[in-house]
């Protein structure tokens, strides 16, 4: 297996994980940007983009965060997207001393709609799985456009995604099956307990894969964290609000 990654830029170290079906491409938008404030590491996670995944490999979040953990520096900041985001706390929990601050976006510790728990709907994620055994590419396109819904630039949104996903391979049905399997099972809600370190979350509060419902549930089970919300944003605030997301991570930098 090889973990494609794209490096630019100087400065503290940043980590960049795409989202599900997505591959590096995504951060294209900030990334020349964002290269002035900080070395950037952009990283296709395996069976997306131009990574490889094994066949017979065990697509767990552990696995997956262990493999991002050998082609990322010795110490970063690391900032994940949706699944990306559950790859970043995993990582921060089981490699602590690797990961100066945790960034999370569109993301949430527990995706998965619950007894009292805002999420996604679990018809609509077992509705992926089964369109997967079909057209994988327009199980692609529907979830685009659902990532865009709600946001006041979701026409731009959908076409900026369709445009970086395809300027790279398309991915493994191996990843898509067993990464769509980890939103709909991975509950990271008492584990994060366990992470001390600095976390920023940020959401779009237009977001309905993660709405905004969820977000004073996590303020008040991880008070030492901090969230911010990007009003008129849907589940890319870094697509749809490009200036917005850079000057937020541009401040961090002390």
């Amino acid at each position: 297996m090889s973990i494609a990654v794209e490096r630019m830029g100087q400065g503290p170290e940043l980590v960049l994980l795409h989202g599900w079906g997505m591959n590096g491409a995504v951060w294209h938008g900030v990334a020349p940007e964002l290269a002035r404030h900080y070395h950037l590491h952009i990283l296709d996670l395996p069976g997306f983009g131009a990574s490889s995944v094994p066949d017979t490999c065990d697509y767990t979040l552990p696995w997956l965060a262990d493999a991002v953990s050998q082609v990322i520096p010795e110490r970063a900041t690391l900032l994940g997207w949706s699944l990306g985001g559950l790859v970043a706390s995993q990582l921060a929990l089981t490699r602590p001393e690797r990961v100066e601050r945790l960034i999370t976006v569109a993301s949430s510790p527990c995706f998965m709609s619950k007894e009292e728990w805002p999420g996604i709907a679990p018809k609509v994620l077992h509705g992926f799985q089964h369109m997967l055994q079909g057209d994988f590419m327009q199980t692609i396109e529907r979830f685009l456009a659902i990532q865009a819904m709600g946001s006041e630039h979701a026409r731009n949104d959908i076409r900026q995604l369709r445009h970086w996903l395809a300027q790279r391979p398309q991915p493994s049905p191996l990843a898509l099956a067993a990464g769509l399997k980890l939103l709909e099972t991975v509950d990271l809600r008492e584990a994060m307990h366990n992470w001390q370190g600095e976390w920023l979350r940020i959401y779009g509060r237009l977001d309905s894969l993660v709405p905004k419902s969820v977000i004073p549930l996590l303020d008040e089970r991880y008070p030492t964290s901090h969230s911010r919300v990007f009003d008129k944003a849907s589940h890319a605030p870094f697509i749809s609000h490009p200036h917005d997301f850079v000057e937020l991570l541009a401040g961090l930098k002390g």
